[in-house]
């Protein structure tokens, strides 16, 4: 049987890092996040997972309850470990409410079509999940003037000559702009559904990241 299919989106998500430079960079923002102290039972989701390298990441942190949902067959067919991984919306999740202790998401709440309702949903679809005194770990994309410069940078039409990783980048800002930029346009909107839902822990906002964990309200 032949693997799914990739859209252009994900074949370019696919050349954006090599798998080992995803894993590294999920790590390093799981550690900013506090990773280090957080229990290693801990029974962890990650949404939005795609090929797997965050669930991957988790396993070098030491952490082995792990499972990802993703609706790409194409990008979980990617993944080989020993996470359970399950084909399904994040805005209704497979899960039972109250069994889990964490949710993750790096980089997939800006693919949701529509802001804030899309979001809404999957923010109480998380807190459902989460057992009480339950995390929810989220980096996404924001805009900073770094990010700005990032796009006038990678949207040049020589970029693909110099830069594989940039002209990666710049294809799948043309392939997802329509809900990438309408999430970058409602920051207050988004960050009202955050904190409406989860106690903020960690908030920053720089760099072209939105990095945040927060406690289940």
């Amino acid at each position: 049987m032949s693997a799914p299919e990739l859209d252009p989106w994900e074949a370019a998500y696919l050349r954006f890092e090599t798998p080992e430079q995803e894993i590294r960079k999920f790590e390093r923002r799981l550690l900013r996040l506090g990773a280090r102290a957080w229990p290693r039972e801990l029974r962890i989701v990650e949404l939005f997972c795609g090929r797997g390298n965050g669930l991957r990441a988790l396993e070098r942190l030491g952490f082995t309850q792990l499972e990802g949902v993703d609706r790409s067959a194409a990008l979980l067919a990617h993944y080989t470990g020993p996470a359970r991984i399950h084909e399904a919306d994040c805005r209704a999740l497979p899960f039972e409410s109250a069994s889990r202790d964490l949710i993750v998401v790096h980089g997939g709440l800006h693919h949701l079509p529509r802001i804030p309702e899309d979001l809404v949903r999957t923010l109480d679809e998380a807190r459902r999940v989460l057992r009480p005194d339950g995390r929810i770990a989220v980096v996404e994309p924001w805009d900073t003037p770094f990010l700005r410069l990032v796009h006038a940078v990678s949207l040049r039409p020589w970029i693909a000559h110099w830069s594989e990783k940039l002209d990666a980048f710049a294809t799948m800002t043309r392939c997802e702009a329509d809900t990438y930029f309408a999430w970058l346009a409602k920051p207050d909107a988004i960050r009202a559904a955050l904190r409406e839902r989860f106690e903020p822990l960690v908030h920053e906002e720089k760099w072209g990241k939105l990095c945040f964990l927060g406690r289940a309200l």
